[in-house]
């Protein structure tokens, strides 16, 4: 697989737990992170401090103008507060998830017509969105990264319609420690939301293949099969 150039700067925008995983991943493959919450940068520092020289604390603005990757690790619904000029012709990994509890109860986010990684790649048009790093629990993602080829290696899915993004993805997905498995289209990131089978698994890339090939039979499946050829697709 191709590899990232390390010395390449990835931007994860959001602090909380999978923020700061992320970030600790990143570094530990080698990449320069900044990485910036909802505040002032000063609120953070201290984990800048823990992860080491290579991670900086920084503005969203800021995050997003450094990196050629920039990770969402933040809330669903508040992408519509992230600086579109700053991120156009970026690669932007949407690992949000939509939890009406911190987002609100949002229909759309639930419309069987499309995936909410459509909707984040509507409000960035002129960025490219590829669905990635949302679907393992924290603790795994934590846990789990392990060497190319290490027996018992887990996988993660990614979904996205520019293949160099997908492939640019693929490669941060493996450096992190993780075998990337293609799952198609951005459409298709609905394979790998909540109440999906894969959502929350903890497998290899064999079986994240098979739970992505038996959603089409799920319940979710079925609703979202229905819809969209009604919808003619």
């Amino acid at each position: 697989m191709n590899t990232l150039n390390p010395d390449r700067t990835i931007g994860i925008l959001g602090a909380g737990r999978v923020g700061t995983i992320l970030a600790k991943l990143a570094v530990n493959a080698g990449y320069r992170v900044h990485f910036a919450g909802s505040g002032d940068p000063s609120r953070i520092e201290h984990i800048a401090t823990i992860l080491g020289p290579r991670a900086t604390a920084a503005t969203v603005e800021d995050a997003a103008n450094a990196a050629d990757i920039v990770i969402l690790a933040l809330p669903l619904a508040q992408h519509t507060t992230l600086p579109v000029d700053a991120l156009r012709g970026k690669i932007i990994i949407d690992a949000t998830n939509y939890w009406w509890e911190t987002d609100g109860v949002r229909a759309e986010y639930t419309d069987p017509l499309t995936s909410t990684s459509e909707i984040v790649q509507a409000f960035f048009p002129d960025s490219r969105v590829v669905k990635a790093l949302n679907h393992m629990e924290f603790r795994d993602l934590d846990d789990e990264s392990r060497p190319a080829n290490a027996p018992g290696r887990k996988a993660l899915a990614i979904a996205g319609d520019d293949p160099a993004a997908v492939e640019a993805v693929a490669a941060l997905v493996d450096a992190f420690g993780f075998d990337p498995v293609n799952a198609g289209p951005l459409s298709e990131g609905v394979r790998m939301e909540p109440n999906t089978e894969l959502f929350g698994a903890n497998v290899d890339a064999a079986e994240v293949k098979a739970m992505l090939e038996r959603f089409p039979r799920s319940a979710r499946g079925m609703i979202v099969a229905r819809a969209r050829a009604n919808r003619g697709d």
